[in-house]
């Protein structure tokens, strides 16, 4: 390796300089709105290319010119704010990314209505300086070079100046660090954002007036390549997202170092595209420990409204969200009969690939949050993979030749996917520990990477060519040769993957999947581990989506690598097909690859059919129909059903709880608590968040069987212990559960051990039932299989009634039946904590630990919780460790008390004797007599275990 000559360093470092401007626009939008701005280039097109206009083409001044086109360049971020970023504020910031995409073409398609530069010389872009200067040796310096080290120093510092000295840079960082208290100060987060934006519109026109400078392009400006966007995610991952001076340093880096690769294996195209995505996977790596970047509710993907339970023995009922299936089944049947024509069967071939090739972005992105920009990659990996697999392989391994003979066509596709699948788990182990964001960098990185490096591995292409051939040939006996028997082969793999993805929706793989994305933390109290959920998502949809990508391939018998399909853009467009068809949804994929893939070949000559099927249909959809095209089928069907409810008249008067006898549960398999011992140990437990100590050295015990109180003022560190105990915080010192050190062990580990807990917000899981909600707790009694699910083996069928019924009677038992089918975030806070309770008991856990089982809960309802937790402790007969402000409730329940001060334990005993220790009266209940009085106006209820009786939640 050698260094490479002066000139070129200077290039690298001039374009470096560009890419932190863009950086730094991305680092500016992420830090304030948590969104990755992915029109950060194109949102310069409409200043920069005004610029053009207005000098060349009218002759305005060029500073004159400047100025104008700056300020329309910052007009146009306030103007996309204001239309796209606001009307999706409370959106998942996953769904903003995926408006950015919009936002980028609706940019280019602002530029159209410009007048044209035609006729104009090409190379006649302006510029502030003429001229060459070459200040030392052979280095020479263009007017635009030296307009790039100019003016980006002076836009970084000005930025810097403006974020950390002016009252606009204060309150943009008061609204990002906590938004509900800056409202409370008088801030407007909506009013920050449109700040915030607008510069971001700024400093895109300033990099694309520099860019478009430096090229001399005047006729051809258009947005930057991906190649372009990839370095400045790249280097806004490596500045954490956060800090301005490491995004300029690392753009600089990242020119430089293509500079680097270029100079020493010019002869290897893309290898710094794939040096770029190995540091983006460590870099998102080490940004994603110990930070979620999405809180919100994934509420986009369109919900399904249960049936009323009198309409479900209705037959056509029964039948209605069958029949517009089985309805378009029989068209794609009829449809390659009555058409003839082999290129009119080649484009349905084709929407039906990219169906099923969508099917893997509704998993990934519609289930698990995790927005993939990609999975078009892992399509063409697996078409070149069962392209080589077809032909035979031979490996050059130095002395050693690996060789793979042929393989038939359906052989190599399912290897194919087989291999995808495993490096969609690599792609996505990454970004294990986050939600949405940081997936989209890496797999954005992965696509531009496939596109320029992967794609043109000798190893996958046919000998001496750009392309490989991937002949059909017969499927066990079946001749596919022509395009209307192969058509019917991809049909039938498409039913079989829509029947599959629809099973594992309504089992447990599904539930969980949807759990971890709404809520990780109670998906772990309730045994089940992000990582795993995670890991196992990435790989079925890269599965999928290279059995898409195999079986485009085979429909046209090629897979040129820089033609038509498998690029950066298509993975841009299989998003877009999935959002326009209804994110989550089973049938969005067909239905968003009619939309998008279908329209324009059907139409090719319709103008506006373009413009609804391309990035900007996406947006004006996000924005007016969020929901995509399943959504109004939805609305639909629920008028339907709403009519036919109606004509059966009013609903006939509910039994009276007396007359219906309660109904004995199911327990899992957990051996009842020893009588000696201890249910729950802690031993000098610490907890510091930086140079705060937030728990300092608690030991506790409880003890079997027995209701332990945790009392103390807000910030006494009581959450923070619970926390500990649980193992969602770090901490020191040593944890004992049921007998077993569950010292450093993961909370889904501590859960399965035998410990189950509630939260003091009671989110669970807002876009799943109450039912589904139970049945993820009863995943600890069982796993849902991947694998035998997605072959509808007869055992899960059996297991899932099982667990559907078992659901059902914890319902009913604490009186949740007519809440079954209501989705979480639909509920109040009091029916959420009975929701709570209700997941407990399906854990079957021994050591139960409440945090605030009353918070948010109005006063006749907390008068009811405190039989209700000992009904639960006799039911499991399990110990509890309670955390409750409520001092009459507390007092009424608990066997023992201890009170937290700043951290540590003041006192401990029988809830009479802290209640009057006089370090407690001074901490916590204060001088008044009156607040003493009040701390035991509730008489001691008996703790010993009493009859089973049924309780009705509030």
């Amino acid at each position: 390796m050698q260094a490479p000559p002066l000139q070129l360093l200077f290039d690298g470092l001039v374009n470096g300089l560009v890419i932190g401007l863009l950086t730094m626009s991305i680092v500016l939008v992420h830090r304030s709105t948590r969104v990755i701005n992915f029109a950060v280039a194109n949102m310069g097109l409409v200043g920069s290319v005004l610029f053009a206009v207005l000098v060349v083409r009218y002759h305005v001044p060029y500073w004159i010119a400047l100025l104008l086109a700056l300020i329309a360049g910052t007009a146009f971020g306030a103007i996309v704010d204001l239309a796209v970023v606001r009307r999706l504020f409370d959106a998942p910031r996953v769904i903003v990314l995926v408006a950015t995409i919009g936002v980028a073409q609706l940019a280019s398609t602002v530029v159209t209505g410009y007048p044209g530069l035609d006729g104009y010389v090409d190379d006649s872009y302006p510029v502030p300086w003429s001229g060459v200067w070459s200040p030392v040796g052979d280095l020479q310096i263009t007017g635009a070079q030296l307009s790039v080290l100019v003016t980006v120093p002076l836009a970084a510092v000005a930025l810097s100046w403006i974020l950390g000295r002016t009252t606009l840079g204060k309150t943009v960082k008061a609204s990002a660090s906590n938004p509900e208290l800056a409202r409370l100060n008088g801030i407007s987060p909506k009013l920050v954002s449109t700040a915030v934006w607008s510069l971001a519109g700024l400093l895109g026109t300033l990099c694309l007036i520099l860019v478009s400078a430096q090229t001399g392009s005047l006729t051809q400006i258009t947005e930057l390549g991906p190649a372009t966007l990839l370095r400045a995610l790249a280097a806004a991952v490596i500045a954490r997202m956060v800090s301005f001076r490491i995004a300029l340093t690392a753009g600089v880096f990242l020119g430089l170092l293509q500079s680097f690769v270029q100079f020493n294996w010019l002869d290897q195209p893309g290898l710094t595209e794939l040096v770029i995505f190995v540091l983006v996977l460590g870099s998102v790596f080490f940004v994603s420990r110990g930070r979620d970047t999405e809180t919100s509710v994934f509420s986009f993907a369109p919900k399904v409204r249960p049936v009323p339970e009198r309409l479900r023995g209705v037959w056509w009922v029964r039948h209605l969200e069958r029949s517009p299936l089985v309805l378009l089944a029989l068209v794609a049947v009829v449809v390659p009969l009555l058409v003839a024509q082999p290129s009119e069967q080649l484009l349905f071939t084709i929407i039906i690939g990219y169906s099923i090739s969508a099917a893997s972005v509704t998993i990934l992105t519609g289930w698990a949050g995790q927005l993939s920009l990609g999975q078009m990659a892992f399509a063409g990996l697996g078409a070149l993979t069962a392209a080589a697999l077809s032909r035979g392989l031979r490996i050059d391994a130095g002395d050693i030749v690996y060789s793979v003979r042929a393989l038939g066509f359906p052989v190599s596709v399912l290897a194919a996917a087989l291999f995808t699948a495993a490096l969609a788990a690599i792609v996505g182990a990454g970004a294990l520990r986050v939600r949405g964001l940081l997936l989209a960098v890496s797999t954005f990185a992965f696509a531009v990477t496939a596109e320029q490096f992967f794609y043109q591995r000798s190893v996958f292409l046919d000998p001496g060519l750009k392309t490989a051939s991937f002949p059909r040939g017969s499927v066990f006996g079946i001749d596919i040769s022509t395009p209307r028997a192969y058509y019917y082969l991809v049909l039938v793999v498409l039913v079989a993957v829509l029947t599959v993805v629809a099973r594992l929706r309504k089992s447990g793989v599904g539930r969980t999947t949807i759990g971890v994305r709404d809520n990780p933390t109670t998906a772990a109290a309730y045994t089940v581990g992000a990582a795993r959920v995670k890991l196992r998502v990435f790989a079925l949809a890269g599965g999928i989506a290279g059995l898409g990508g195999a079986l485009l391939a085979g429909a046209v018998e090629n897979v040129p690598y820089a033609d038509r399909y498998f690029l950066t853009a298509d993975s841009l467009t299989l998003v877009s097909v999935v959002v326009i068809g209804g994110l989550g949804s089973v049938s969005g994929s067909v239905l968003g690859s009619l939309w998008v893939i279908g329209l324009p070949a059907i139409f090719p000559d319709n103008d506006t059919v373009p413009l609804l099927t391309s990035s900007m249909g996406l947006l004006i959809l996000l924005l007016y129909f969020p929901g995509g095209l399943v959504q109004l089928a939805y609305r639909a069907r629920d008028a339907l059903l709403a009519w036919a409810d109606h004509r059966l008249g009013a609903d006939p008067p509910p039994k009276s709880m007396s007359a219906v006898p309660p109904r004995a549960l199911t327990r899992g398999l957990r051996a009842p608590l020893p009588s000696g011992g201890l249910a729950l140990a802690t031993s000098h437990v610490r907890v510091r968040f930086g140079g705060r100590v937030a728990v300092d050295g608690v030991s506790l015990q409880v003890r079997p069987h027995e209701i332990v109180g945790l009392i103390g003022t807000n910030g006494a560190g009581k959450s923070t212990l619970m926390n500990a105990i649980g193992g969602l915080v770090p901490s020191q010192g040593a944890v004992e559960l049921l007998g077993q050190e569950v010292t450093g062990s993961s909370p889904a580990t501590r859960a399965r051990l035998g410990l189950g807990r509630t939260f003091q917000a009671a989110t669970l899981f807002p876009e799943l039932t109450v039912r589904e909600t139970v049945q993820i707790a009863l995943e600890a009694r069982g796993r849902t299989g991947l694998l035998a699910t997605a072959l509808h083996l007869p055992h899960t069928f059996r297991r899932e009634r099982s667990k559907r019924s078992d659901a059902d009677d914890l319902i009913d038992f604490l009186g949740l039946g007519r809440y079954a089918d209501a989705f979480i975030g639909d509920l109040s806070t009091g029916t959420r904590r009975i929701v709570e309770l209700a997941g407990l008991l399906a854990l079957d856990a021994g050591v139960l630990c409440l945090d605030e089982p009353t918070a948010g809960v109005a006063q006749r309802e907390t008068e009811a919780f405190g039989p209700l937790i000992q009904e639960i402790r006799r039911e499991l007969g399990a110990a509890m460790l309670v955390i409750e402000h409520d001092m009459p409730l507390i007092m009424s329940i608990s066997d023992r008390v201890y009170c937290l001060e700043t951290g540590r334990i003041i006192a401990d005993g029988r809830p009479g004797d802290v209640r009057d220790d006089p370090r407690v009266i001074a901490s916590y209940l204060g001088t008044d007599a009156r607040a003493i009085e009040r701390s035991g106006t509730v008489s001691s209820v008996a703790c010993e275990p009493g009859p089973t009786s049924t309780t009705t939640a509030p």
